[in-house]
């Protein structure tokens, strides 16, 4: 059954808008907010796997620029859900080599799904934590060239990214 792809557009960006609302749960002292915040990103993430099923990944075509900038944060914080984010790097890489899917954004995705599956990530787009006041990134695979490579696809320089993080 072909979904009306406006619907799906409305229905992906409530779906971003919701996890913007709860992203504070995530982190929360609360074990009832952070159990609420991992309920949502799943279901979530389990009606995206049924859209990328359907229609493949939702590009900027497909549903347009918001909604599928939504379709990527869903992917994104489908952290318990490997096989959706796993899909989406596959769908996303196509749709990147197509010209119809930002590249940074893969990026991020790539990076986020390989430290979920316990490996180096490769342009340092997820922080561990902070240490002595700095954001520390998970290990990257080749840590001496992540600048280059974050260039390459449009993500500034990684001293830069980590201002953004550190305490005021």
């Amino acid at each position: 059954m072909t979904y009306d792809l406006s619907r799906l557009a409305v229905e992906l960006t409530d779906m971003a808008r919701a996890d913007h609302r709860s992203a504070a749960q995530a982190n929360s002292d609360d074990p009832a907010e952070r159990l609420a915040w991992r309920r949502l990103t799943a279901r979530h993430g389990d009606r995206l796997g049924e859209i990328m099923a359907e229609y493949g990944w939702p590009t900027r075509d497909l549903v347009g620029p918001e909604a599928a900038r939504a379709a990527w944060l869903i992917a994104q914080h489908a952290d318990r859900q490997l096989d959706v984010q796993r899909q989406a790097v596959r769908l996303m890489e196509q749709a990147v080599s197509e010209g119809s899917a930002p590249a940074r954004e893969l990026a991020f995705l790539r990076d986020r799904t390989r430290v979920n599956e316990g490996r180096e990530q490769i342009y340092g787009t997820q922080i561990a934590g902070v240490r002595d006041g700095a954001p520390v990134p998970w290990p990257c695979q080749e840590s001496e060239r992540v600048d280059a490579l974050r260039a390459e696809v449009g993500i500034e320089p990684f001293d830069e990214y980590t201002a953004r993080f550190a305490p005021s």
